[in-house]
């Protein structure tokens, strides 16, 4: 991947750090857990002594089948080395700000250090203050575009974790460069993007199972809002992000799930569109059963598409329909109008004959 000389320079923005709760990382990823099985595991945007992900993996590293798990944090980071700093071949912790620095950590076994019958976090503790090489500084700042963190990427089979959201497209570019399995948090509006709807129209990639509002730990830096954001009892702060969905190129078997449709086409329900060739339906759940032209859809309807039983055209977004359904005052407006009333941006799509 090209070099970037800003490679910090977006990480600065502490309105970009959400961490993510660990049941919404188990709820999503014990759908793929036999992919896991003999894998190297990247997380490339997480503090270990902060990340559910790390954490996730760690406790679950011998049930999961791990033959290796990576974790590297970025210097920049609120909350990198604030439990924990290295000091030649000795580990102490630390809260002190003018000595973060970023580092990585490899895990090739976790046991029962404690022999207290079972593996959990304060095994991976012991491991990580006892076992030396498990925790090493990396020369550069961390950044998952870095030559260190490439080269980590470079060896890993599947990179699981949160990235930044103002990074989404020059992450997943880097996935897509490397060939790389993952699982990743985005926003569903990510779908839209230029660089990301292309990989999801031609099947590169499409969305996990869960979506919708979830909260996220955020720095003590973070601004307070007035609607979704809270502190808890113990002072720290929280904020809920919208159409949070799970993008993913590991088969899943949720995308080969037909999904069930109820209603009848008609011309006086489902109305055509002024400046697209391509009928409007409203709500997922409204779409024909026996019609078979284009029809223009939620964004929503990503997370129940199969492949196999409707073609993604296109998205209104940004012009990203074939031209030939471009027609009337298409180059006025973007968004779908029906008798000059414009309407949500929509995916169109295509049944797929039976």
């Amino acid at each position: 991947m090209a070099g970037n000389s800003n490679l910090s320079s977006s990480r600065s923005d502490k309105a970009d750090e959400f961490y993510t709760q660990l049941t919404l990382i188990e709820s999503e990823l014990k759908h793929y857990k036999e992919h896991f099985k003999g894998k190297v595991v990247f997380c490339n945007c997480d503090d270990p002594f902060e990340s559910n992900f790390f954490k996730y993996f760690a406790m679950n590293f011998n049930s999961l089948g791990l033959k290796k798990l990576i974790a590297t944090c970025y210097a920049t980071s609120p909350i990198v080395y604030s439990q924990l700093n290295m000091f030649g071949d000795e580990i102490v912790f630390s809260k002190e700000e003018s000595i973060k620095k970023p580092y990585k950590i490899e895990i090739t076994d976790v046991m029962d250090e404690n022999q207290d019958g079972r593996v959990d976090l304060a095994d991976v503790e012991y491991l990580l203050k006892n076992r030396k090489n498990t925790l090493t500084l990396l020369q550069g700042d961390g950044d998952f575009r870095s030559a260190e963190c490439v080269a980590l990427l470079k060896q890993a089979d599947v990179v699981v974790t949160n990235p930044p959201f103002s990074l989404f497209r020059e992450y997943m570019a880097q996935l897509m460069e490397y060939e790389k399995d993952f699982i990743i948090i985005g926003n569903q509006n990510s779908i839209t993007y230029r660089e990301i709807f292309p990989l999801i129209r031609d099947n590169k990639i499409w969305l996990g199972y869960k979506n919708g509002h979830f909260w996220f730990k955020v720095p003590d830096t973070y601004e307070e809002k007035k609607t979704d954001f809270k502190i808890d009892e113990n002072g720290q702060k929280w904020r809920r992000m919208g159409n949070i969905c799970w993008f993913t190129n590991v088969d899943i078997e949720k995308r080969h799930e037909d999904m069930t449709l109820f209603r009848t086409y008609s011309l006086d329900v489902y109305s055509k569109y002024d400046n697209y060739d391509a009928i409007e339906v409203s709500r997922t759940a409204d779409i024909p059963c026996d019609y078979y032209g284009f029809m223009g859809v939620p964004i929503t309807f990503m997370q129940y598409h199969n492949p196999n039983q409707f073609l993604i055209v296109g998205v209104t977004a940004n012009g990203l329909v074939p031209d030939s359904l471009k027609i009337g005052n298409y180059k006025t407006y973007n968004n779908p109008i029906i008798d000059g009333v414009p309407k949500y941006q929509r995916v169109v799509i295509q049944r797929i004959g039976v």
